[in-house]
């Protein structure tokens, strides 16, 4: 029996999603909608992919709120939200017959991305600018893993200042839904990946 799935364009009729723009105080800027990623080119191209399914931007709101009420001055900045799977696609291929596929879900599994249900996240301060995590976004090497990071510190390759920024972002995203993994330190998935892919729709 085939998953259901739903087309990005039907988006805007289906009320399980949610844009990203009614959060209010979220900022927003997919990097795969320009070349400023690992793969140098914009991959949205006309796709409009500022959307979450609502359960994770109900969780997101929730972090959101958790972070500001702790830190006035700072803020979320979404990297990349839903990411549909014509696009998931584009990337394996781009990375396809190396190593670096060890950041993706191959496309027949699906990404979480996929579902509207896991971010690419960081945080910025009161003027829009990027808090130092130690690696910029899409880094795809071994300083970008958590998995790694005490090792790091020790030897110098991650400040103190930047592994905090870290824990401050992975502590409001899992203390209200989400889940870190072991590879990106930006990457946060809402919910169990199995039931996920079990009970949500992908989109296409």
């Amino acid at each position: 029996m085939t998953a259901p799935t739903l087309r990005i364009e039907d988006l805007a009729a289906e009320p399980n999603f949610c844009r990203l723009s009614q959060l209010d105080g979220l900022r927003i800027d997919l990097r795969y909608g320009s070349a400023d990623n690992f793969a140098g080119r914009d991959l949205y191209g006309d796709l409009d992919c500022a959307w979450l399914h609502r359960d994770a931007s109900d969780a997101l709101a929730a972090a959101l709120a958790s972070l500001q009420a702790e830190h006035p001055n700072l803020s979320l900045l979404i990297l990349d939200a839903l990411r549909p799977q014509r696009v998931q696609e584009a990337l394996w291929q781009a990375l396809e017959g190396t190593p670096l596929t060890t950041y993706l879900a191959h496309p027949t599994k699906g990404s979480i991305h996929s579902f509207g249900m896991a971010v690419d996240v960081t945080l910025i301060d009161e003027t829009g600018q990027e808090l130092d995590m130690g690696t910029r976004f899409d880094d795809l090497t071994q300083l970008s893993h958590p998995a790694f990071e005490n090792q790091f510190l020790a030897e110098g390759r991650l400040t103190p200042v930047q592994l905090a920024n870290r824990l401050l972002l992975r502590r409001v995203m899992t203390q209200n839904g989400f889940h870190g993994i072991s590879t990106e330190w930006w990457h946060f998935d809402c919910g169990d990946r199995d039931l996920v892919r079990a009970q949500y729709r992908r989109v296409l």
